[in-house]
């Protein structure tokens, strides 16, 4: 995109008068967005690239804002061109979780995660003028595994009695969604958001798609946690340790102690959450020439698998993507395209 590059060049120079400075690529996301890292009077600034033809900025400057008075590090917004899509932002570094995730660290960066996470459930459900995480909105995301995985993607042709299975299934999870407490959900709460800094760690990115919904959506991203795995008792043994601070800070009342239906919660949610992933995967390779997430969705859906096998009511739809789907990418090649 040489033209965009050009625009925020001119931006750079004579908005901002930035004279000398260096500019590289910082990142890129499943988006449009791309980012740039600016250098510019030995200060580090990060340039979000969002045409706005594709992405609407306004609400990563609004929660930007609101997560910032919170006192949670987030990048600050120092300056706006919201006609062309560029935001000048503070710079929180190069150093993702995922990097630094060990046996040795996973306790203190998870620690400091979850701590962050109640703040901002703790804090925003009655401040922020959030969209509501709906039916329509949890099922039209887990309608994007059947489109892009197993339509596009795999090619597989559905009976009436695997479409109404899975039907069932997809409407069960919405409904454990809607029964949950609803708080702020950052909705990408992961390790490739949340960057390692050395003070009022994490920092805290990608969060323009808040809403308020499920207590346990933002929990599940990280413990369950698309790009890294951990052993199951030891992910819902850190599950249930929020849901005690989640009670002590007020996030959760009296009648949530019960572990046995937060770990409900916390399990369905994932598997609601892993669909529209896998299904995000997949149209990142077709629609966007991204096929690098394909190597994602085995992991993604055996979070489904395993937890579907202990609940009776989903052991057919775990069953179906354990053989028909994970079985289909195992024996097709998970890279096509």
């Amino acid at each position: 995109m040489p033209e965009r590059l050009e625009q925020l060049k001119t931006w750079l120079d004579d908005e901002l008068n930035f004279g000398e400075y260096t500019l590289r690529p910082a990142s890129a996301d499943a988006s449009f967005r791309r980012y740039f890292r600016v250098t510019h009077t030995g200060v580090s600034y990060v340039v979000m690239d969002a045409p706005p033809d594709r992405e609407d900025s306004r609400p990563f400057i609004e929660i930007s804002k609101l997560f910032f008075d919170l006192g949670l590090n987030v990048p600050e917004v120092i300056d706006e061109n919201l006609e062309q899509g560029f935001l000048l932002l503070s710079d929180l570094g190069s150093a993702p979780y995922l990097d630094a995730l060990n046996e040795e660290t996973v306790e203190r960066l998870y620690g400091d995660a979850l701590g962050a996470l109640a703040t901002i459930q703790a804090c925003t459900p009655g401040t922020a003028s959030l969209p509501a995480y709906d039916r329509t909105l949890l099922l039209s995301e887990m309608a994007l595994c059947r489109e892009w995985l197993i339509d596009k993607h795999l090619g597989l042709a559905l009976d009436n009695v695997q479409t109404g299975m899975i039907d069932a299934a997809l409407g069960l999870l919405a409904d454990n969604a809607l029964a949950q407490p609803q708080v702020c959900v950052h909705r990408d709460y992961h390790s490739r958001n949340l960057m390692l800094t050395g003070r009022n760690n994490p920092g805290i990115l990608d969060f323009q798609d808040a809403v308020i919904g499920p207590v346990t959506y933002d929990l599940v991203s990280l413990l369950r946690d698309c790009y890294i795995a951990w052993p199951r008792a030891r992910v819902e043994d850190w599950a249930l340790g929020y849901q005690e601070l989640a009670l002590q800070s007020g996030i959760l009342r009296e009648d949530h102690e019960d572990p046995q239906q937060f770990l409900r919660w916390f399990d369905l949610m994932g598997m609601q959450r892993h669909l529209k992933a896998a299904g995000i995967f997949a149209r990142l390779n077709h629609r966007d020439g991204k096929p690098g997430y394909l190597q994602d969705i085995p992991r993604t859906l055996g979070y489904v698998v395993d937890v579907a096998k202990r609940y009776d009511e989903l052991v057919a739809f775990g069953a179906f993507i354990d053989t028909e789907v994970l079985g289909c990418l195992n024996s097709s090649g998970i890279g096509e395209t």
